[in-house]
């Protein structure tokens, strides 16, 4: 998710509007609401000391804001955090393991990652049960969704090929 949608999330979250959250982030009344809606829309980024204000004004960790950086613990947690809000991600102790998990019923969205990751889990446990090797397992991880046999993914061909079916069949085709 990216800044912007992160800055509407929690503004939303808060009850506040574009013009009151910039006016607590330090611009002027007038223009308050304008900027806000670059920055929730994308069309601008704020630095770092813009980050900050907003994230002090939404009463939230500026990492909470920024685009999630896997390479630290930090930013791992708060990419968690971000599954959770998108996708209804939830995370249960179970006797003192850690167990992750999406809620299908959470949507649309958490519906198909829950089978995105169903499947990878399977393949994790055909892997660690010895049913495929290492190589296999891998080739299914880094290769996904291509050898994934548990969904129903569908090519699409290419715009030109779509391009050159339709121009070669265009006196076939009726528009009723």
């Amino acid at each position: 998710m990216a800044i912007g949608e992160r800055i509407r999330f929690f503004r939303n979250l808060r009850g506040m509007t574009q013009k009151y959250l910039g006016i607590q982030a330090g611009f002027p009344e007038k223009t308050a609401d304008i900027r806000m809606a670059q920055y929730e829309s994308g069309t601008r980024t704020p630095k770092q000391d813009l980050t900050n204000a907003l994230a002090a004004a939404l009463e939230v960790s500026s990492l909470a804001l920024d685009t999630p950086d896997i390479d630290s613990y930090l930013g791992l947690m708060h990419t968690l955090f971000v599954l959770e809000d998108r996708y209804g991600l939830t995370v249960e102790n179970r006797d003192g393991d850690v167990a992750l998990r999406f809620d299908p019923c959470m949507g649309k969205d958490a519906a198909s990652i829950s089978q995105m990751v169903l499947a990878w889990a399977a393949k994790s446990d055909k892997y660690h049960r010895g049913e495929i090797s290492k190589e296999e397992y891998d080739r299914w991880r880094y290769n996904y969704p291509k050898y994934d046999t548990t969904q129903n993914w569908a090519r699409v061909p290419s715009k030109e090929l779509r391009d050159a079916l339709a121009e070669a069949f265009k006196d076939k085709l009726t528009t009723d």
